[in-house]
């Protein structure tokens, strides 16, 4: 008999179409994508969406990330966050082994990788992070050692006061509704839940301590360290986070 690779120690493989790079750990599913002409651009919605929380807190000064990838997200606020410290767990060392290919940042006392179970990552914190953003699926989906009640417990724990955490779920995964439910529980209600039906992501966006307050709702003044072209990529994401805060 033979027994099923660990999603730990499965090797992605890389694509390139004209304009895109890709990662993926099966053909028809993309894990990661960099568009070629701006590397440190955000390619998928739900990677905008995941950005949202700076409309809570335009300039935190700890980011942490669970899920590499292709290094989106961790580039997008290494380049445009330059006051953030930024640290991210990636279990995979063959994800890892690939930050060249998607021109992720080399370590240095502002931006770290490590080799890290997510799980494990939120629950031995030194410091409290500021904005934590959870993505880590794998080659069979989201782990559950990533998804227990225990671990949103973690996040919580690893947040400084009034730190979110935002988390990307699959809205048609079987335990969806429950696994909305246990970051509900573990951050006391404090919660917003924004669904994109036609991608099938929903993003949820959780508060340490008071309940997500309303935004005023006017126009949103663009921060020095994004171009304009860039900020504009992201209404459509920051106008369904607040049609859900309504």
């Amino acid at each position: 008999c033979t027994t099923r690779e660990h999603p730990s120690t499965l090797r992605p493989f890389v694509s390139m179409t004209a304009k895109t790079k890709e990662l993926h750990f099966v053909a028809d599913e993309v894990q990661s994508s960099m568009d070629l002409r701006d590397p440190c651009a955000l390619n998928l919605e739900y990677t905008r969406a995941m950005m949202g929380f700076l409309l809570f807190d335009a300039a935190p000064a700890s980011i942490g990330m669970i899920g590499l990838g292709g290094g989106s997200m961790a580039k997008f606020c290494f380049r445009h966050l330059p006051a953030a410290k930024i640290r991210v767990a990636e279990i995979n060392p063959y994800v890892i082994a690939l930050r060249d290919e998607f021109d992720v940042p080399d370590d240095d006392e502002r931006f770290s990788i490590i080799e890290a179970d997510g799980a494990d990552f939120v629950r031995n914190s030194p410091a409290a992070f500021n904005v934590l953003l959870v993505d880590g699926y794998d080659a069979r989906g989201l782990p559950k050692a990533l998804s227990s009640q225990r671990f949103y417990e973690d996040c919580h724990a690893a947040l400084a006061m009034n730190g979110l955490a935002v988390v990307n779920l699959h809205a048609d995964h079987r335990d969806y509704r429950q696994q909305v439910d246990r970051i509900r529980n573990a951050f006391h209600d404090a919660i917003l839940l924004v669904e994109d039906k036609r991608e099938g992501n929903s993003i949820v966006f959780a508060q340490q301590g008071n309940p997500l307050q309303m935004l005023s709702i006017g126009p949103l003044r663009r921060p020095a360290s994004f171009d304009e072209k860039t900020w504009k990529s992201f209404q459509n994401a920051f106008s369904r986070i607040l049609a859900a805060l309504k």
